[in-house]
């Protein structure tokens, strides 16, 4: 039996203001924004080329045995890309706050890309959830 993860729950304030960020800033596909029960809005976005996707909920009470995050707790959300200077410069030119391209080493992190899978830039949403992006060296079909 596969076990795929297929949805992330990211904790915002605003979800109007983080559909916005996330749809006209990062550019990922908006799949719902439904309200699916009485005052239970979801909103669900998938990046481009992604099998998982994530999700933002208003209204949801937490799952038996869990208790709700606060908005801009979640991170260590990472994204794989083949061209990471691309994609920033993309993220960049949407009007994301993202960092250089970085790699790390001896001395941390350092300015510019490295090797194999060392790689990155890092962004914020407007609640301080953070993101990844790394440089794979070959889309995930071909790995």
């Amino acid at each position: 039996m596969d076990w795929t993860l297929e949805l992330v729950l990211v904790p915002v304030a605003d979800m109007d203001r983080a559909k916005d960020f996330y749809e006209n800033k990062c550019g990922f596909k908006a799949d719902l924004d439904s309200t699916i029960s009485l005052g239970v809005r979801v909103i669900q976005f998938t990046p481009p080329g992604s099998r998982c996707s994530f999700a933002m909920m208003s209204g949801m009470p937490p799952a038996p045995g869990t208790s709700e995050m606060a908005p801009g707790t979640m991170h260590g959300l990472q994204l794989c890309v083949t061209d990471v200077v691309a994609a920033r410069a993309e993220l960049a030119g949407r009007g994301v706050d993202v960092t250089p391209v970085l790699h790390v080493d001896a001395e941390g992190w350092t300015e510019g890309t490295g090797g194999t899978w060392n790689s990155f830039c890092f962004f914020k949403d407007p609640d301080g959830n953070s993101w990844a992006v790394q440089e794979a060296p070959a889309p995930l079909s071909e790995r």
